[in-house]
């Protein structure tokens, strides 16, 4: 019988991804590929970080010449050459256009049937983070926005305590469309052939993953807008989510998928700031060490990107930067584990940073690292001089201002509230 664990593994995970997805590899290496990820499992799952760093080093020399080349070319979009950012004027009306929109959409509604929703955990997250953060450039909506971010907060709290073990959890709908529903049949169809649906199934809400990482993407996000709700509100039953969700990621192994492991770390960093509790930071830091850094080409013409095919692609690296970001700005300033993950953010923005010059070919994913890239402390923000930082965020936001007043936004609603707000607190 095959395991749930194996199935998932060859749909999501990082280094499988590259023995199937990269059609340069001859099936000889692809064999190799894939015996060097459940090779990479089993340490991750000892935490022996030592054979964890071997066997990634094994899987890049496998890689070869392939190593950073991501499993789908870069498609760059042209940004218009008269192109310029948002202006203060502009600032305190871009988000009205969303406000409607989340309004009209609404389908969150404490005790509603999960296996019959066709939307993510994810929609919440983008939607909460948007509207706070836009709060500070619309002050005339302020509360409106508040009064959403709180709707959508108390339906991740709801839906957190049906699942019951602490993991913002996945709805069970059956044959959903897009491909995060796809991925999740898969996995749900060999959990019925396993015999095992009923721990995978709780209350309409898909609750375990068999530790292949498929929930750290969701609990992550939801579980880092909790904590901002609960900055927002001082509401201490956000921030009780928000501790629960992280104490569920901390007993979750890492998973040879580096930028699942992201979506934890960025939890775990964030929680330890509201709570100050050094067991959040400790576990992001392990997270880490056996879960992203051992990924990372630090050497050839592609250094700073992951070696593998799929977080090779550009927003699963600015996804990984993001996480990176976040743990940086909490760390202690007299840490003797910032230096290592310094390096590492410094190596990842200096990878990829500089192809912004080509045009845009990530839009979401890289505001919402680097809008967080450019509010690190001046001790983190000295050591990334260099980086392009600013350039890559100033094409960015010329590219984005250029949609919103044509009427196509370029941006979801958690990178588009961040961004008015990093550009209101620059214009002050």
């Amino acid at each position: 019988m095959r395991p749930v664990m194996s199935v998932l593994a060859v749909i999501l995970g990082g280094l499988v991804a590259s023995a199937q997805d990269t059609p340069k590899l001859d099936k000889a290496t692809q064999d190799k590929l894939r015996k060097l990820t459940v090779e990479l499992a089993v340490a991750q799952k000892s935490e022996d970080e030592a054979e964890v760093q071997r066997l990634a080093k094994k899987a890049i020399e496998t890689l070869g010449d392939q190593a950073g080349m991501p499993e789908i070319a870069d498609q760059f979009r042209e940004v218009p050459k008269n192109a310029t950012p948002l202006t203060p004027k502009e600032l305190p009306t871009a988000f009205d256009p969303y406000i409607d929109f989340i309004e009209k959409q609404k389908w969150w509604t404490v005790g509603l049937d999960p296996a019959k929703t066709n939307h993510l955990p994810r929609e919440l997250a983008t939607i909460i983070e948007g509207c706070l953060a836009a709060r500070s450039v619309n002050e005339a909506n302020a509360k409106r926005l508040l009064k959403i971010a709180k709707d959508a907060g108390d339906f991740v709290v709801w839906s957190q305590d049906q699942a019951g073990t602490g993991v913002v959890p996945f709805p069970a709908l059956r044959n959903g469309k897009g491909r995060p529903f796809e991925v999740a049949e898969r996995f749900m169809r060999q959990a019925e052939k396993d015999g095992k649906l009923d721990q995978v199934v709780k209350n309409g809400w898909a609750v375990e993953d068999f530790s292949d990482g498929g929930l750290h993407f969701d609990n992550g996000l939801a579980g880092v807008a909790l904590v901002q709700l609960f900055e927002a509100t001082k509401d201490d039953k956000y921030k009780k989510a928000a501790v629960r969700a992280a104490d569920w990621a901390i007993k979750r192994p890492v998973v040879t998928n580096w930028n699942y492991n992201s979506f934890s770390v960025f939890l775990l960093a964030e929680v330890y700031r509201i709570t100050g509790d050094k067991k959040y930071l400790e576990s992001a830091k392990k997270k880490t060490r056996l879960g992203i850094l051992p990924g990372q080409l630090t050497e050839g013409p592609r250094k700073g990107r992951w070696a593998d095919a799929h977080n090779a692609r550009p927003a699963y690296h600015y996804i990984m930067v993001r996480g990176l970001a976040a743990m940086v700005a909490a760390m202690p300033k007299d840490d003797t584990d910032l230096p290592a993950v310094v390096e590492l953010l410094r190596l990842a923005l200096s990878a990829r940073n500089p192809d912004f010059g080509k045009g845009i070919f990530n839009a979401d994913s890289s505001v919402e690292a680097l809008v967080r890239v450019k509010m690190l402390p001046p001790h983190v923000a000295e050591k990334l001089t260099g980086c392009k930082t600013d350039e890559a965020l100033g094409t960015l936001e010329r590219y984005v201002a250029e949609g919103f007043r044509a009427g196509k936004p370029a941006l979801g609603l958690g990178a588009w509230g961040q961004l008015l707000a990093y550009r209101n607190g620059r214009e002050r």
